[in-house]
């Protein structure tokens, strides 16, 4: 019996990829979850099982294509089966078997068969190149919201003989530079990237001949041999970065892909095909969808029942942009009412990103450097963009009179600093007193949460300090700030500087801010708008301190005034309470005295 076999649900947000390798050919026989396709979606490399043994009776895709979900690429006869089986070799017999020939047009863990078992004699012989099992490296999941980077170094060359855990490359992701180190030991027979080249998570960046473990014995690797090489360790963590992302298993009672009596919605069209893929989508993806368009719709029909579609036209709603919560993202009724509702009330331009500018050809009016944006360049980017457009900015600006401050800072600095190993910088004081201000005014220590309709308030206080380096700006956090005293957080703040500039911060190191500091007053300014770091509250930006004249005492006399700018989220900190937080900041800035008693 024929069989269409189709592109199976590969994960929430994920609607297809591209074929890197065919791993079959028409005639071939395969079992049940054997991989037929390697595909590459946005998240991750996944060989894709077969739902079913059988002969290969037709490919219909090739290395290259793009594919969605629910696209049919090869049927499988089913008839040929069980003739498949009654001749398959002894199971003692079948590991000695040569490879399938399908396998050698494909990368050496792109190989669906098993790898025929070693031999005694040799595996007491010590690792040498081509010796062992070929295994893939693949980029490992670096963290959450991380997808890729950009490639700084390789650290290895083809020939090299790499121990677990040793670096393979350097990588720069939009949060930090990182070594990405081997999963396994062994000797290095291919190189996929180079320096310059962008990466994604579970990208195969080289080959490894992975050497076996001292002492193991041969039959440790028959079980290895019965899996395709493809699935390494690496990988897994790759798909275990999205959430409810494996490839779906077939039910126990069979493949239900393509055969008569499949169940799932089918759209009007002959041969269209239900888009199950979707899943719920973000709010602000959904209101960025395109409107319904007069010219015929080629897209595979959203999986709703014919009334749900009636109420969405009704509603003047293009069905496609509403987000199922159903099984596999069907769309119900309540949905396309959420979607509504939302669209109503949503403001004019959706509070999405910026649409892109065309711009013009700068070379027609003189000579241009086009240089590529570097990763934490592009994640600034696009973070500044959401920020702005996603949270109303109120900024309030004040001047600290830290005349007293500073006279202390000079008496005692240098003599505190040998003690700590830590400038005591106006930073670090500023640090003290924010977190002073945070306990005093938990809602500023806070994040909302508007699908939930909470605010979340913290318990902890990790505030972030920016830091200007030549790759960009970087904010590594100081965590448990109230918790630490002024020469301890300035040894710390220093230390974190470093290594920022040396791009050798780890993304911890980066993670889990309530609030940010921004100090300018090293290069200048008078005041500033700085922009809120989501999903933070607010953010204090610091300028340069100057002497001026201010009226005390029925005369003016000359005071070093230190100017701040206050910018919060106007969602969870009103106006009156902004202020409030700005002014205990310069209350305990003009009374150093007071820090001794926080």
């Amino acid at each position: 019996m024929a069989t269409e076999f189709k592109i199976p649900n590969l994960g929430d947000g994920i609607k297809g990829g591209d074929v890197l390798n065919v791993l079959v050919k028409v005639g071939d026989t395969v079992a049940k979850d054997q991989g037929v396709l390697e595909l590459e979606t946005d998240k991750a490399t996944i060989e894709v099982p077969s739902p079913a043994a059988g002969t290969i009776a037709e490919i219909k895709v090739k290395s290259g294509d793009k594919v969605t979900i629910g696209q049919v690429v090869l049927t499988l006869d089913e008839g040929g089966s069980a003739a498949a089986a009654s001749a398959a070799p002894p199971p003692d017999k079948a590991a000695a078997a040569p490879a399938a020939p399908s396998a050698k047009a494909s990368a050496p863990t792109a190989q669906p068969t098993a790898q025929p078992a070693a031999p005694a004699a040799p595996a007491a012989a010590p690792p040498a190149a081509g010796s062992g099992e070929p295994v893939t490296f693949n980029i490992p999941n670096l963290g959450d919201g991380i997808k890729g980077g950009d490639v700084l170094n390789v650290l290895v060359k083809v020939g090299d003989t790499v121990a677990k855990d040793q670096g393979l490359l350097e990588l720069e992701t939009d949060k930090a530079t990182i070594e990405v180190p081997s999963s396994v030991a062994g000797t290095v027979t291919e190189i996929k990237v180079k320096a310059g080249d962008k990466v994604t998570i579970g990208q195969g960046v080289l080959v490894l001949n992975a050497s076996a473990p001292a002492g193991a014995a041969p039959a440790a690797s028959a079980p290895a041999a019965s899996a395709p090489a493809k699935a390494s360790a690496e990988q897994v963590a790759s798909l275990d970065a999205a959430p409810d992302a494996p490839v779906q298993a077939p039910a126990a009672t069979g493949p239900s892909f393509g055969k008569t009596g499949d169940t799932r919605p089918k759209g009007s069209g002959p041969g269209e095909l239900v888009d199950f893929s979707r899943g719920a989508r973000p709010a602000a993806a959904a209101a960025a969808a395109p409107a319904v368009s007069s010219a015929p719709d080629t897209r595979p029909a959203a999986p709703a029942a014919p009334s749900v579609r009636r109420l969405a036209r009704q509603l003047g709603l293009d069905i496609h942009a509403v987000s199922g919560t159903g099984p596999g993202g069907r769309i119900s009724a309540d949905d396309v009412l959420a979607h509504a509702k939302q669209v109503i009330t949503s403001p004019a331009g959706g509070g999405g990103a910026l649409p892109a500018v065309a711009l013009p050809d700068f070379s027609k009016w003189g000579p241009i450097d086009r240089q590529p944006m570097r990763a934490i360049r592009r994640k600034t980017a696009q973070h500044m963009v959401n920020s702005w457009t996603g949270v109303p900015h109120v900024t309030q600006h004040e001047k600290a009179d830290v005349t007293d401050l500073e006279a202390l800072r000079q008496k005692f600095g240098k003599g505190l600093e040998a003690q700590s190993k830590g400038k005591l910088t106006v930073t670090a004081v500023a640090l003290k007193v924010a977190a002073a201000a945070l306990k005093a005014f938990p809602q500023v220590n806070a994040s909302i949460d508007m699908a939930g309709e909470a605010l979340i308030l913290k318990q902890y206080v990790h505030i972030g300090v920016a830091v200007d380096t030549d790759r960009g700006l970087l904010v590594p956090v100081i965590r448990d700030v109230d918790r630490k005293g002024v020469l301890e957080l300035a040894t710390e703040l220093g230390q974190l500087a470093e290594k920022a500039r040396a791009g050798k911060l780890s993304l911890d190191e980066m993670q889990g801010g309530c609030f940010t500091i921004t100090n300018l007053g090293g290069i200048g300014g008078t005041s500033f708008t700085p922009i809120v770091n989501q999903p933070e509250a607010a953010i204090l930006g610091m300028s340069r301190s100057r002497t001026e004249p201010v009226w005390q005492d029925g005369q003016f006399v000359p005071r070093l005034m230190l100017p701040l700018s206050l910018s919060y989220d106007h969602r969870i900190v009103d106006g009156a309470d902004g202020i409030r937080f700005l002014r205990y900041i310069v209350d305990r800035l003009e009374h150093p005295f007071l820090l001794a008693l926080q």
